[in-house]
């Protein structure tokens, strides 16, 4: 393919890209021992989706807004479809519901795997009422994260727990509607230290390999021990069919949900380059980000981190795959990684800055949002109640 082809090959592409952001994004979030407050945050879900209605403005390419339970609560299903109502008017969609069964004293010793029973029951009744929420806002994917594990040998019985597992999984499966999926995500350590219950991909995948087709692993980048090649679990993953979506964000540590590209952007136009080689760019795999904005502004972060995986992804539909295939078929292993290196090292900026204009908006997205006003009215406005984020 000629380079101006491939350019107009890749700007045809980015502009179907859609890249869902997080409702608790906007709110506060901090360490584990502080929560730090900003002003302007919003204090209910239609103030997070205002906020999230400015980011899709300005980039085009975030439609969806993924939602968390309770922290994203409304009254009653009603509640629920209002809300969806609420951000079509701004341009939106409801994305993934993010169940939540990590804050609540009873989960002290898991949740879907705890030892006793009634705890079991609670957090399945969650999950099963996260459906519920799914049906009320046409949302299809159910992302479920457990911090379910044990913290000392001999505190509970491990496999156990996992037929624990397998039998809550199970029954959430079944009750998923024909066009709904379930995302299992894995973590490899926090809040259990010593065995976590869902901690790779493998353990995610066998369960999801199981349970059936509207059951897939979700990625997220930040929750790998450091040194793993995310990029083979992706195309592993895509070659069985059980990539469903990504939690994006980046980690210089652990698990530290920074903006997704600000530690390893190579990293993440690796991962971009194998989710594209794999047929993995299109709906089935969701682009999700999944970040706590501690220190900087939430809405110039989270548009900051829309634009660095476009970056990426230009950079990924850049690669010229009959140089990369001569040469691998040859073993010309340096001919190789320079082709890679090309993709890389080209300044796809312009290019993005053509496509926006080229879809109606400003080619730089976070000028235009300085220049809108929006972050002092939100402060302006936005005194008085209580202020959304996670708690600590």
């Amino acid at each position: 393919m000629s380079g101006v082809s491939a350019v107009s090959a890749a700007k045809a592409a980015l502009k179907t890209q859609a890249i869902e952001t997080p409702s608790w994004a906007y709110g506060n979030s901090g360490t584990r021992f502080k929560v730090f407050a900003q002003p302007g945050v919003p204090r209910t879900p239609r103030e997070k989706l205002d906020d999230a209605a400015r980011v899709h403005e300005h980039t085009g390419v975030a439609p969806t807004v993924a939602l968390h339970i309770p922290w994203d609560a409304v009254d009653g299903a009603d509640g629920y479809a209002e809300l969806a109502t609420y951000a079509k008017e701004r341009g939106l969609g409801l994305g993934a519901i993010n169940s939540n069964v990590f804050q609540d004293d009873d989960y002290k010793l898991g949740s879907v795997t705890h030892p006793d029973p009634a705890v079991r029951r609670k957090a399945l009744g969650h999950l099963l009422e996260c459906v519920d929420i799914m049906d009320a806002t046409g949302s299809r994917d159910l992302k479920l994260w457990f911090s379910d594990g044990t913290n000392y040998p001999g505190q509970d019985d491990i496999r156990a727990r996992q037929d624990r597992l397998a039998e809550a999984l199970a029954a959430v499966y079944e009750r998923l509607g024909d066009n709904q999926r379930m995302l299992l995500e894995y973590k490899l350590f926090e809040p259990a230290f010593y065995a976590t219950d869902v901690p790779d991909w493998g353990t995610a995948y066998a369960h999801c390999l199981k349970l059936g087709p509207k059951a897939q692993v979700v990625v997220d980048t930040g929750h790998h021990a450091p040194g793993t090649n995310i990029e083979f679990i992706v195309a592993l993953l895509l070659r069985e069919g059980k990539l469903g979506g990504f939690d994006f964000n980046s980690r210089f540590y652990a698990d530290d949900d920074l903006m997704v590209g600000a530690a390893d952007p190579f990293q993440l136009f690796r991962i971009m380059y194998e989710v594209i080689r794999g047929g993995g760019f299109g709906p089935d795999v969701a682009f999700m980000l999944d970040q706590c904005h501690n220190i900087e502004a939430k809405i110039p972060a989270i548009i900051r981190s829309v634009m660095n995986v476009q970056e990426a992804t230009a950079k990924a539909l850049l690669v010229d795959g009959d140089a990369l295939a001569a040469a691998q078929r040859s073993g010309d292993v340096l001919a190789a990684n320079a082709v890679l290196m090309d993709a890389y090292n080209t300044d796809v900026r312009p290019m993005l800055a053509e496509v926006r204009e080229e879809i109606g908006i400003d080619p730089d997205p976070m000028a235009a949002y300085a220049r809108s006003g929006w972050a002092q009215k939100i402060v302006d406005e936005r005194v008085g109640g209580t202020q959304a984020g996670w708690g600590a």
